[in-house]
């Protein structure tokens, strides 16, 4: 275990509660640094999506202010907060936050050091910049999909995760305020980071466009071997109608391949394009002999590349993962004892024992303005008004 988070005393304020921003503050919060979640009152006008308990881990290990960011009073109590934060993340439209007054300029008054990262679908300019959009329409906009293999319609299957939201959202937005915090000693000063969903799934897809943008050759379904064109890299049943992955790309795995499946025939022509219905075919018929986990058992060790394609109840109780510690006990107010996902980047902090979770209706409102210089009377004054809860 880590003894000191990476983040250890950065203050992150969160105004977003589901999407790539909430996935951001997981991440950053599991490298140590103190997240507050940020929401409205509640009432019949200020509405919030509230995940289920184990949704984002159950926010552990982060606290909750509400406040009412339509009133004078509440945007005060925002001001003050941000007066002692290093970032603020947010997820609203474009524009929204600026309508608001707590945009980056308003920020940057009272904190020239803060980092604003905003995070939305297509980015702050641009023709797009207001649509509404979802992980599958920033992985169609970014050639991702159609780079995806073919239904028997004809179209690109639906991705099995929600790829754009946690790496071209969420992970896109860690980096860019993590390497901002790192910038910030040196200039100074803050800096706005403007995290466009859009244009980090684009930045997946960078090894096929760097292609057609060199050559003018167009990739697609079956063009690449990473897209399906050769039988050395693909997806087969075994003989208990599970499924097994291959990634024999380098010969040498692929020779170590063909001579456990008995296929040493097709040893040299792994990249033969007339061959490779043939050799899929070869393969198929061997592997439906046996049952997944005993191919994979046979083939794991001997340097083939393959995996078994798991279910998630699988994978949350493979030997791997268990090993690696990737999955802990959490402790819910309300809900009691279960299972979640770990911190699971490299270099993050977890603890000894089982998480503990708070119900979501707790808040920690009272206690960070009280840090943040109102006296009690001022506080019970915007409870009152509903200005904050």
């Amino acid at each position: 275990m880590t003894a000191v988070g990476a983040l250890d005393g950065v203050r992150v304020l969160d105004f977003a509660s589901v999407g790539p921003a909430a996935r951001a503050s997981r991440i950053l919060s599991d490298y140590g640094a103190e997240v507050i979640k940020l929401g409205p009152v509640p009432s019949r006008q200020a509405a919030q999506i509230v995940p289920p308990h184990y949704a984002y881990s159950g926010h552990r290990l982060m606290k909750r202010a509400l406040l009412d960011l339509k009133s004078d009073d509440g945007r005060a109590a925002f001001v003050a907060l941000v007066k002692g934060a290093d970032v603020v993340l947010e997820s609203f439209r474009p524009g929204t936050v600026d309508r608001l007054g707590i945009g980056y300029d308003d920020v940057r008054a009272v904190n020239e050091g803060i980092i604003y990262c905003s995070t939305s679908g297509f980015g702050q300019n641009g023709p797009r910049r207001d649509w509404a959009g979802h992980d599958i329409n920033y992985l169609g906009l970014s050639g991702y999909l159609d780079c995806s293999g073919r239904r028997a319609d004809g179209s690109p299957p639906l991705p099995g995760a929600t790829v754009a939201d946690i790496a071209a959202g969420g992970m896109h937005a860690v980096m860019a305020i993590m390497a901002a915090l790192l910038r910030r000693p040196k200039t100074r000063v803050g800096e706005y980071l403007d995290v466009s969903i859009a244009d980090g799934a684009f930045g997946l897809m960078s090894l096929y466009a760097d292609e057609f943008l060199a050559t003018g050759t167009e990739p697609g379904p079956g063009h690449y071997i990473l897209t399906g064109r050769y039988a050395c890299y693909d997806v087969y049943a075994c003989g208990d109608g599970r499924f097994l992955s291959i990634g024999a790309i380098e010969p040498q795995f692929w020779h170590n391949l063909c001579v456990q499946l008995g296929l040493q025939r097709y040893i040299d022509h792994q990249t033969d394009d007339d061959r490779q219905d043939e050799i899929r075919a070869a393969i198929s018929a061997v592997l439906a002999t046996k049952t997944r986990e005993q191919w994979a058992e046979q083939l794991g060790p001997t340097d083939c590349c393959v995996a078994s394609v798991n279910t998630v109840a699988e994978a949350v109780d493979d030997e791997q993962y268990a090993a690696r510690g990737l999955v802990v006990d959490a402790d819910h107010a309300g809900e009691g004892r279960f299972r979640q996902t770990g911190a699971v980047w490299a270099g993050t902090t977890r603890p000894d024992g089982a998480y503990r979770l708070r119900d979501a209706a707790v808040t920690d409102t009272a206690e960070l303005l009280a840090g943040a210089g109102y006296d009690d009377t001022s506080i019970s004054e915007l409870i009152a008004r509903g200005a904050v809860a």
